[in-house]
């Protein structure tokens, strides 16, 4: 019979890779993690790894079982929510990675909102900031409890079938100019703008290492153009500064406008951008009274589709 404990450590290992990070993650030795692999390969009566130069690789066998293991562990992880769910007292720590902005505009005030809050004080919050990609990652590797990440209209984001995931807010991307620039466009503040007569200006963009970068990209070639990158900065109350210096043009996800910056002048596209952010757990989890709680006050805070909280702010 498969024992789950060696299962959950075959898991692990198709996660961080190594026998060294796997003894890492879960507490052990590196001899231990080795030994319960071959206790697995016994157990299984075939490989489950096998060298590959200096690294270990899954085997077919050992793909199959995580696949499998993926599954069990999702459905002791339920059961642990539903006995949990039982238990009343101690919520306990809910862990949380989410991007940048998501962090400034939501976990923020989520703290807050505990801090003030009666109704769960033994409850406790840990915060990573991570791109979307990282942040999955560190799920998967049970690093973290509920990630926060955000997909675009041009740029989906796929999720992993071990992973529950459920829609938090959507918002539109929003193109940001300097007010003189806006006017000799003929753009009104809120008007609408069609990006294929702006292929003429500077821009200014996050990093390619992020996946709004790429939607800038995408956006802009649907557009019929690339984009003459003038700056790139990952911090987009960087990008509204030059925006107002004149640097440059930038599309700019609402809720990634910083809440204080010189007047830039905001414009919804003429073919809508919008980013689509998700609240994301590992399956099995959702239950859990603290990550629960967590998700209910995340969906009191987060912002409607017609909320334009900070966005008037910044109109000229």
């Amino acid at each position: 019979m498969l024992d789950v404990r060696r299962l959950r450590i075959l898991q692990h290992l198709a996660a961080y890779g190594t026998i060294a990070a796997t003894a890492e993650a879960l507490h052990l030795t590196p001899p231990a993690v080795s030994q319960h692999l071959a206790a697995l390969r016994k157990e299984a009566g075939t490989p489950v790894v096998e060298k590959q130069g200096r690294t270990l690789r899954l085997t077919a066998a050992g793909e199959l079982l995580v696949a499998h293991a993926e599954i069990i562990l999702a459905e002791l992880a339920a059961a642990e929510s539903g006995l949990a769910a039982l238990q009343s007292g101690r919520q306990g720590i809910v862990r949380i990675t989410a991007f940048a902005s998501a962090a400034r505009t939501l976990i923020a005030p989520l703290w807050q909102r505990l801090a003030e809050s009666d109704a769960a004080p033994d409850l406790s919050l840990r915060l990573s900031v991570q791109e979307p990609d990282q942040a999955l990652d560190e799920l998967r590797k049970r690093s973290t409890d509920l990630v926060l990440v955000h997909s675009y209209t041009v740029l989906p984001r796929s999720f992993p079938a071990t992973c529950e995931q459920a829609v938090l807010l959507e918002e539109p991307v929003l193109l940001a100019l300097e007010p003189r620039q806006a006017d000799a466009l003929g753009l009104a503040a809120g008007q609408p703008a069609d990006l294929s007569r702006l292929s003429h200006l500077p821009w200014l963009t996050p990093g390619p290492e992020t996946s709004c970068y790429e939607m800038i990209q995408r956006a802009c070639g649907a557009a019929g153009f690339v984009p003459d990158i003038r700056a790139r900065s990952s911090d987009f109350a960087v990008l509204t500064a030059l925006v107002a210096a004149g640097a440059g043009a930038a599309l700019v996800p609402r809720m990634a406008l910083p809440d204080t910056i010189a007047p830039v002048s905001l414009h919804p596209l003429v073919h809508p951008v919008s980013r689509t952010v998700f609240t994301v757990s590992r399956a099995g989890t959702g239950n859990r009274p603290g990550l629960r709680h967590v998700r209910e006050l995340l969906r009191d805070l987060a912002p409607g589709p017609d909320d334009d909280r900070g966005e008037a702010a910044h109109r000229d």
